[in-house]
């Protein structure tokens, strides 16, 4: 048996001898996986360039392509062109109100303005995350009362019990947020933004 062991372990070596013009053998069949090649090294982020957040969304996904009309619409990048940019490369909606860039109105006649509510609710229902502060005055200086509440916010504290992962499939908060406002998977501290007791003050 010891011999017939020998004869099958020489057969095997001689294998990659047996290939057409081979002058010698190879123990290249003796790696199980092939050696990964040398990692390149990490891109600089060059001056002025697209965040790859921005660049991962895409201009694309702004847009139903089934719109006989979509020819007809000004691109995004272009209507966005001249608003400052948050730090994921996103338009800074907020920036934009305050420095008058924008001015939201509440309907087409001139005199039509918006009324802000000077309300926020701090929501502590957030595990070991900094509670989340909802400021009114931010929302309603571009939405009425009646396009969140009642649906999807009933407008009684505590009746809404929402989960980050809600968030991610476009209900609650993300039916805006990561479409229309900022994303939220990258903008943690812009709504956990109140430190529980003892914690430190979270990062921006």
């Amino acid at each position: 048996m010891a011999a017939l062991r020998r004869w099958a372990c020489l057969a095997l070596l001689a294998l990659p001898c047996l290939g057409a013009g081979a002058a010698e053998p190879s123990l290249a069949f003796l790696r199980a996986y092939p050696q990964p090649a040398p990692a390149a090294p990490a891109a600089q982020p060059q001056p002025n360039s697209v965040s790859p957040a921005r660049a991962a969304l895409g201009e694309d996904s702004f847009y139903d392509p089934s719109n006989p009309d979509l020819v007809h619409l000004q691109r995004h990048d272009a209507a966005v062109a001249g608003l400052p940019r948050d730090a994921n490369g996103f338009p800074d909606w907020m920036r934009a109100l305050r420095e008058r860039l924008i001015q939201p109105r509440a309907g087409l006649a001139p005199e039509a303005a918006m009324g802000a509510l000077d309300l926020d609710i701090v929501m502590k229902n957030t595990k070991e995350m900094p509670y989340v502060r909802f400021p009114h005055n931010a929302h309603t200086q571009w939405l009425d009362c009646s396009n969140c509440h009642p649906q999807p916010f009933e407008a009684r504290a505590g009746a809404a019990r929402i989960a980050m992962a809600d968030i991610f499939r476009g209900q609650y908060c993300g039916m805006c947020h990561d479409r229309v406002a900022f994303v939220t998977f990258l903008s943690c501290a812009r709504c956990h933004s109140v430190p529980q007791a003892g914690a430190p003050a979270p990062q921006r």
